[in-house]
């Protein structure tokens, strides 16, 4: 089984420095849903794994944060894919919790759910926080571009692909697939 861990803002949709409070707020960056159809088609499980401290910061309520996230799964249905699951942590920055990234709660929550280990799992985002949860949990960081402003040149950054988006992140990965099971074949 292949498994790809997603962040969502930045990397599915727009991020805002407000938050996304709503389902209006909420809009796909372009090529992001079709980029998970093809990872889907590919044999990829889909997951993702979201900071999402607007609740603990009382912006949204949980009954908000899940509409945002139906908004999420129809528009996928609509296409004909869908995610495997949805993780997001609820608390703030200073609750010094274990899930909130780059903190690994998320992504071990992941990995039990799944029955696997991250080694090697691909984790898309698009922050130095992304890059250090993936790199702690054993996950194979990769960054877009998408989202928070990013500085190829960080020293955090050495050793991680970085793309201009989801949608090219998604083809290079498929197209890694394809020629190693080419070579395994050949």
């Amino acid at each position: 089984m292949k498994l790809i861990i997603l962040d969502r803002d930045g990397v599915i949709n727009e991020d805002s420095d407000d938050y996304i409070k709503s389902p209006a707020e909420w809009r796909p960056l372009p090529g992001s849903l079709e980029a998970v159809l093809k990872l889907k088609n590919a044999g990829y499980r889909v997951v993702v794994a979201s900071n999402q401290s607007g609740l603990a910061r009382g912006l949204f309520d949980y009954d908000t944060l899940f509409a945002i996230h139906d908004k999420m799964t129809r528009m996928l249905a609509d296409i004909g894919t869908h995610v495997d699951g949805i993780f997001f942590c609820p608390h703030g920055p200073e609750d010094g919790c274990s899930c909130r990234k780059p903190g690994t709660g998320l992504l071990d929550d992941i990995a039990k759910r799944f029955g696997r280990t991250l080694s090697g799992t691909p984790f898309i985002g698009d922050s130095i926080s992304d890059v250090q949860a993936a790199q702690a949990a054993g996950a194979t960081p990769l960054v877009v571009r998408t989202g928070k402003p990013v500085d190829d040149s960080a020293a955090e950054l050495a050793g991680v692909d970085v793309y201009d988006d989801l949608a090219s992140a998604a083809d290079s990965l498929i197209a890694r697939d394809k020629s190693r099971a080419h070579k395994k074949g050949g």
